[in-house]
């Protein structure tokens, strides 16, 4: 039997469909709207697995080429491994999922989305976040769901909802939104510069349509719901816990007010270790046991903040850790920074090309270019571990979208400043807020390559702590409060609005007002950042770094390229080795030299001037004779290009033979006089008499 449910968000159809496609699975659903179709399945083991304290969940989402009629590009001829957009929104479907499931549930549970038709229109992402929570509400695994998701634009002022890819284009605001009945649960996006009430107003816009979808999802479930698996809770062994609080609890109170991380971290793992050589059959229940000092090392630091008012570190509520920044880090590179803040540090630098070294990004709407590409890394040394170093992680993925993101609207236009730019930030300690920490040291970075930000950008992580009536807000939280809290909300911004945020919780959903002090908490906090980020640097520099290449775009006749490139490009190389430059020449006319010696690039585009240079009238040109006729001499006024000095035009008195004035080989200043519909040119050097050419 195949149902059907459908909802209307802003005008367009969401269809959520089950019964027809993939009927092995635990639950599939095909999420519809317009043309745009996404297959998601989800599945879960019939056994939970033993010894494990973590719920193995395994999320994929999968953009297939044939769902917008294409075949892959490279020798296969097949998708290979998942792109970053396609890591992104895996990461997008994961985040809102996994705080739904309950404790005690460890089977292994996997999520796949699959785009099977795609009108380049309608967004597949919010098909996907939507269509798994559809499979898993109506399959047999245990989930608190479900939960609906949006995308929010806004073009000239107005909110929408889920906009088309053209709409996309000319907003300035991009937001995904998730939502469940009891609030918001994600939020992730950018804006240019959009003060907080507008952020607000357009989340909560999006909140009214995303309980639209939430109900379509219950209907859903009524027509084709399986019953739900008995989740037994894990059971505590309620006399060890209340020994270990008897016997070491005071420990642990005074140990994890211990203000410096690895200190803290040491002094809890002596603590963890008697504890666990204390108990009989230990190496058996170490997980468990582990799991049980977890979550007593989670109720003393939030009794500590909200009992007592006081933070791990011994800060206020609002208070930012101490901050020091310095540029110029780095001698060698293009633009280097250090920020620190508490321990947390990110060591970025800038890296600055030309077009050439643009990324090309393939997706389904097609390939495009990206000429700002922001990377980062989370070594295993900032936090004191040792592992194996692999390729960049989901986590690190999507650290790095999050702070492209906060960047994308401060730079200026291609332009204005022709250059490709990379960023690399190296997180060297890691505290929390390492993303946030990387906007700060990208912005200082960029300015001390001499990028033209259009204004510094900061970030701040807040934290929130609810336990009943009481809700604590903290800005710029440190790893133990954002493990043991209910939300990491992440804001960057200017002075003048918000650019990027991301918001997790741990909780089923947050208030309206949660979401508004914590937002305008965060400003305050970002503020004081961006001050304390001046005092070392608070503009662009007025140059580029002396290492970083010179670049001096020219606009040429585009009938003249051919002159440019030579046979064989003979010609282009030549100006290039004989400069020490690189130029890059398109079928527009637009050429682009690039060197990192200035002058070298000043010699090319000289070069180049004169290759393509045309006569103008009433110019004064050093011309060269190349023929002499009776009734007058050819003269080249610049490589390739010759005009015709008439007997007339050779002196000002009467010449009554040509070769009584010039010969062949004589050089001397000529004017342009006339030029006809066919290019011939006509000079005059008893004009020019007396004259500095131009050229």
């Amino acid at each position: 039997m195949v149902y059907r449910t459908s909802c209307n968000v802003s005008g367009k159809e969401i269809v959520f469909e089950t019964g027809r496609l993939a009927k092995q699975s635990s639950g599939a659903v095909l999420a519809s709207t317009g043309e745009t179709m996404v297959l998601v399945t989800a599945v879960a083991e019939k056994k939970g697995r033993e010894g494990i304290d973590f719920f193995p969940l395994t999320v994929d989402y999968l953009e297939m080429t044939y769902a917008a009629g294409k075949i892959p590009g490279g020798y296969f001829k097949r998708e290979g491994r998942p792109t970053e957009k396609e890591i992104l929104t895996a990461r997008f479907i994961d985040r809102p999922i996994r705080p739904l499931f309950p404790k005690g549930f460890t089977a292994e549970t996997q999520i796949i989305a699959t785009v099977l038709s795609s009108d380049g229109e309608n967004d597949p992402d919010m098909l996907g976040i939507n269509g798994a929570s559809a499979a898993l509400h109506l399959s047999d695994i245990p989930f608190a769901g479900p939960i609906g998701a949006v995308r929010v634009g806004r073009v000239e002022g107005n909110v929408i909802i889920n906009p088309t890819s053209l709409e996309d284009s000319y907003s300035d605001l991009s937001l995904i939104v998730v939502g469940s009945r009891l609030g918001i649960v994600m939020v992730e996006g950018g804006s240019d510069k959009l003060p907080e009430e507008v952020i607000l107003e357009a989340i909560f816009k999006a909140y009214d349509e995303i309980l639209k979808i939430v109900e379509a999802q219950e209907k859903l479930r009524e027509l084709a719901g399986k019953p739900k698996r008995e989740i037994v809770a894990p059971t505590e062994d309620s006399e060890l816990i209340e020994k270990i609080i008897a016997t070491w609890g005071e420990r642990i109170g005074q140990a994890v007010t211990i203000r410096e991380k690895l200190p803290r971290r040491d002094a809890l793992n002596q603590i963890y270790d008697e504890i666990l050589s204390s108990v009989e059959d230990a190496e058996h229940r170490r997980l468990e046991i582990l799991g049980y000092l977890e979550k007593l090392e989670g109720r003393y630091i939030r009794n500590l903040i909200i009992e007592k008012g006081v933070r791990v570190d011994g800060r206020g509520f609002k208070e930012i850790r101490p901050i020091t920044t310095e540029v110029g880090t780095l001698p060698r590179t293009h633009g280097s920074a250090l920020f620190t803040r508490g321990e947390t540090q990110a060591l970025v630098i800038v890296t600055l090309g030309t077009s050439s070294d643009e990324q090309k990004v393939e997706a389904l709407e097609g390939a495009s270019y990206k000429s700002f590409m922001l990377h980062y890394k989370f070594p295993p040394f900032s936090v004191g571990e040792v592992k194996f170093l692999r390729g960049p992680s989901r986590r690190e993925v999507g650290h790095g979208a999050l702070a492209d993101r906060a960047i994308q609207y401060l730079l200026p236009n291609d332009e204005d400043f022709p250059y490709t730019i990379r960023v690399v930030s190296e997180i060297l300690e890691s505290n929390g807020s390492s993303s946030m920490a990387t906007v700060c040291g990208a912005s200082l970075s960029l300015m001390d390559a001499g990028v033209p930000l259009l204004e510094p950008v900061a970030g701040i992580a807040m934290g929130l702590l609810q336990e009943n009536d009481r809700i604590i807000i903290l800005s710029d939280i440190i790893g133990d409060e954002d493990h043991h809290g209910d939300m990491d909300f992440k804001v960057a911004g200017t002075t003048t609005g918000v650019t990027a945020l991301q918001m997790d919780i741990k909780i089923q959903g947050i208030t309206r007002e949660i979401l508004t002090e914590a937002l305008y908490q965060a400003k305050e906090g970002r503020l004081h950042i961006l001050g304390e980020m001046a005092k070392t640097l608070d503009k662009p520099r007025a140059e580029i770094s002396r290492h970083a290449p010179r670049i001096f775009i020219m606009f040429v006749n585009p009938d003249k390229i051919r002159d440019i490139i030579g046979p064989g490009g003979k010609i282009i190389r030549a100006i290039q080795e004989e400069t020490g430059t690189k130029i890059e020449v398109d079928d527009t006319g637009k050429v682009v030299i690039a060197s990192a010696d200035s002058d070298g690039a000043l010699q090319a585009k000289l070069a180049i001037q004169k290759i393509t240079q045309e006569a103008e009238m009433g110019k004064i040109y050093m011309g060269t004779v190349r023929k002499v006729t009776d009734f007058g001499a050819f003269v080249e006024i610049f490589p390739g290009t010759d005009g015709l000095v008439h007997i007339s035009q050779l002196a000002p008195e009467r010449v009554r033979k040509v070769t009584d004035v010039v010969k062949e080989g004589d050089s001397f200043p000529v004017k342009v006089i006339g030029i006809d519909p066919n290019g011939k040119i006509k000079l005059s050097r008893k004009d020019a008499i007396g004259e500095t050419p131009d050229f």
